[in-house]
């Protein structure tokens, strides 16, 4: 029997997530782009929720495309305000079109966003050891530290905990259970 986070075997999408994405070290700019929207869209819902909705959601913003959504009018707010199939919170819609604009600026200014959140941890993932699940964070000094650039910069909906769960999704820390057969 494989052994997995706990929080990871409650549905066949959590456990797929679990296995092939979460805590694997991602370099890629539109991947990077896509977590970001996905755990801003998830504060103060269920992870669970995020999964299910996740290709209505990529439908709905265009792949997760960043040049594309800079773009978005009030047409196209309306229209993923009146979508039932995605998370439907004004305040999180208007942040995915800012959080565009931001994510570009870094890029300009950094050549990517991989060089600017992963300089964060010298480039190296942060390997936390943990035992149980009640352990783990929820936020971190870095992800504090983080979150504020971020804010500072123009992004909206990364609090530290949002961006906690972001370096975890993304493998800028792994938090994988020492039990876990992900853990390396």
């Amino acid at each position: 029997m494989i052994k997995r986070c706990d929080w990871a075997n409650h549905s066949p999408q959590e456990i797929y997530y679990h296995d092939n994405e979460w805590g694997i070290p991602v370099h890629d700019d539109n991947k990077l782009f896509e977590m970001l929207i996905l755990e801003s869209m998830q504060a103060g819902l269920s992870w669970s929720t995020i999964l299910s909705k996740r290709e209505t959601l990529k439908e709905a913003y265009d792949n997760f495309d960043y040049k594309i959504i800079a773009t978005y009018d009030d047409n196209k707010y309306h229209e993923l305000l009146n979508n039932p199939g995605i998370i439907r919170n004004k305040l999180k819609i208007k942040s995915v079109i800012t959080n565009a604009h931001a994510f570009m600026e870094i890029q300009e200014s950094f050549g990517s966003f991989d060089q600017y959140i992963w300089n964060f941890v010298d480039g190296t993932t942060i390997n936390n050891s943990w035992n149980s699940i009640d352990e783990v964070p929820a936020k971190s000094d870095l992800s504090i530290q983080i979150s504020q650039d971020l804010k500072k910069r123009g992004f909206k909906f990364l609090g530290p905990t949002t961006v906690y769960a972001f370096m975890q999704a993304t493998g800028l820390v792994n938090d994988h259970m020492n039990y876990c057969f992900k853990k390396k």
